[in-house]
C-alpha cells in the first residue's frame, strides 16, 4: 500500500484540480480498502472458489484493476501500455464486447499468475490512474468512468467478504477470517410495530448529480396501495419457531420453485447453522458461535424468506414499498462494512425510541432485505452504449431485488435506490427479512 500513500504533491488551485484531487482521494481510500480486507488472507485463502457463485480473492484484486485499466486508462490516458496484454481476457468477468472470458467456475485454477504479480498489476494500475487523475485536466467522461469503477471496486469489496466466509466455512477446519468481535448486549429484539403508510402516488428512484447505477433511473411515479411496513427485521428467534413448526416440511408454504430447492438441496436451516448437543449454532467470519435469537436471521433464500413471510401471515415488501419507507431516513447508518463486524446485529435498545418516531430500524446495514419485486427496467431504462451496457441491463431475468445493504457493504456505497440483485436461490449472501403487508 505504500504507493499509494501520497495523493497530491502540492495543493490545488482551480476548481477543476480540487474536484480531481477529491476523485484522487476517494481512489486511494477505495483501494486501500480492498488491500485491508484482503491483507489477513494467505496466498493460498486468496485462491480458494469454494462454489460458483463466488471468486477467489486474488481475481476480485486482479479484476477491480482490469475494469480500471480496460475502461479507463487503455482509452484516456495517452501513451499507456497494458500490465501484460493477456489480463485484458483473463480477468475480464462478462463483458462479450470486451472480449473473451474464462469459465467463472474455474477461476479457482489461476494458480498463474502468481500472487506477486497480481499485486504488481494492482500497483501498476494504481500508479498511472494517479497520472491521470493528477494530469490537471481529465475529461468528465473519464471523471465518471473513475467513480463508476470506484463503486465497482466497493461491489467486490462486499464479494470478498461473503466469498471468503463461504470458503472457511466448506473447510472442516472452519478458520475464522477475523478475531472474534465482542456481541453487544441486549435485552431482546424491539417490539414488532408496523408502520401504516398510506396510499397514494410516490416517486422512485434516483436522480441528481450525486452517482447512482443505471437500474436505479429514472425516478417515476408509482401507485401504491395501504400497507404496512415491519419496524425491524425478521430475527433468528423468529426463524427458529418456523423451524420447529415444521416450516420446512409443509408444501403449502413454498412456492413451487422454493419446494423444489427444499428438495433438492435438503434445506433444514439458514446457510451456516447446524445444530449440536440440541443447540444451534452458526458460522461466522470470526468462527462458530451460538445463535443469538435477538439477532436478524441472514442467509436465507428468497424462497425462505417468501415461506417465513407467508408463516407468519404476511409478505414481503416490493422494492417499492421498501423505497418509501427508506426515504424517511434521515441519513445513511447501521452496521456496515466500516464496523468491522461482518455479522448483523441485534437491534440496540436505545433504537426503541424509533419505534415511536415512525422510522423503521435497521434499513441500512445488517442484511441485505429481498424484497417481492423481480429485477425489471424501470420506465425510460436504457443500458448505456458499449460494453458498458452490459453491467445491469442484461441481467433483468431471473432475478430477485435486496434492498438496504448489509453488515458487509461499505457506507458510501449504498443509498435508498440502490437495487441489488441475485436469483431466488441464493443464501451466501447477507441476505435476510423484513415483513410487510396490506394496510387497512
Amino acid at each position: 500500500m505504500a504507493h499509494l500513500k501520497s495523493v497530491l504533491t502540492f495543493p490545488p488551485a482551480s476548481a477543476e484540480e480540487r474536484a480531481l484531487a477529491s476523485l484522487a482521494s476517494q481512489y486511494v481510500s477505495v483501494r486501500q480498502q480492498t488491500d485491508a480486507l484482503t491483507a489477513p488472507l494467505t496466498p493460498e485463502d486468496l485462491m480458494v472458489q469454494s462454489c460458483p457463485e463466488a471468486s477467489p480473492g486474488k481475481w476480485h484484486m486482479a479484476h477491480t484493476s482490469w475494469f480500471f485499466e480496460t475502461f479507463i486508462l487503455s482509452s484516456h490516458l495517452p501513451g499507456y501500455r497494458p500490465f501484460h496484454p493477456q489480463f485484458r481476457d483473463l480477468f475480464n468477468s462478462y463483458y462479450n464486447a470486451v472480449g473473451q472470458q474464462p469459465e467463472k467456475a474455474l477461476r479457482n485454477t489461476f494458480s498463474r499468475p502468481p500472487l506477486e504479480d497480481i499485486r504488481k498489476y494492482r500497483a501498476h494500475v494504481d500508479e498511472h490512474m494517479l497520472k491521470l487523475l493528477q494530469s490537471g485536466s481529465v475529461a468528465t467522461e473519464a471523471q465518471k468512468l473513475v467513480t463508476l469503477g470506484l463503486n465497482h471496486e466497493q461491489q467486490h469489496q462486499e464479494l470478498i467478504v461473503t466469498d471468503i466466509k463461504h470458503g472457511f466455512w466448506s473447510n472442516p477446519l472452519h478458520p475464522a477470517y477475523q478475531a472474534a468481535v465482542a456481541t453487544p448486549a441486549t435485552d431482546g429484539a424491539p417490539q414488532q410495530k408496523p408502520q401504516l403508510y398510506p396510499e397514494g402516488l410516490y416517486e422512485i428512484g434516483a436522480e441528481g448529480e450525486q452517482f447512482y447505477f443505471d437500474n436505479e433511473g429514472s425516478r417515476h411515479k408509482v401507485f401504491l396501495r395501504p400497507f404496512r411496513f415491519a419496524m425491524r427485521l425478521a430475527t433468528c428467534g423468529e426463524y427458529l419457531s418456523f423451524m420447529e413448526d415444521a416450516g420446512y416440511s409443509r408444501p403449502e408454504l413454498w412456492l413451487s420453485d422454493g419446494w423444489k430447492a427444499v428438495q433438492t438441496y435438503r434445506w433444514k436451516a439458514p446457510l451456516y447453522w447446524e445444530k449440536t448437543g440440541g443447540q444451534w449454532i452458526q458460522f461466522t467470519c470470526s468462527g462458530m458461535r451460538n445463535v443469538e435469537e435477538a439477532e436478524p436471521v441472514c442467509h436465507v433464500s428468497y424462497y425462505e424468506a417468501d415461506a417465513f413471510a407467508r408463516w407468519a401471515g404476511a409478505r414481503l415488501p416490493t422494492e417499492f414499498e421498501w423505497e418509501v419507507a427508506a426515504s424517511r431516513v434521515p441519513a445513511i447508518e447501521g452496521n456496515l462494512l466500516e464496523n468491522g463486524r461482518f455479522h448483523p446485529a441485534a437491534a440496540p435498545a436505545a433504537l426503541e425510541s424509533g419505534l415511536q418516531s415512525g422510522v423503521p430500524l435497521q434499513l441500512f446495514g445488517d442484511v441485505w432485505e429481498w424484497t417481492a419485486s423481480a429485477y425489471l427496467a424501470y420506465p425510460g431504462y436504457k443500458p448505456a452504449a458499449g460494453a458498458l451496457g452490459e453491467y445491469n441491463g442484461k441481467f433483468m431475468s431471473g432475478q430477485m431485488v435486496l434492498r438496504g445493504g448489509s453488515c458487509a457493504t461499505p457506507r458510501s456505497h449504498i443509498r435508498a435506490s440502490y437495487r441489488n440483485f441475485f436469483p431466488p436461490e441464493t443464501r451466501w449472501q447477507f441476505s435476510g427479512i423484513r415483513l410487510a403487508d396490506d394496510g387497512g
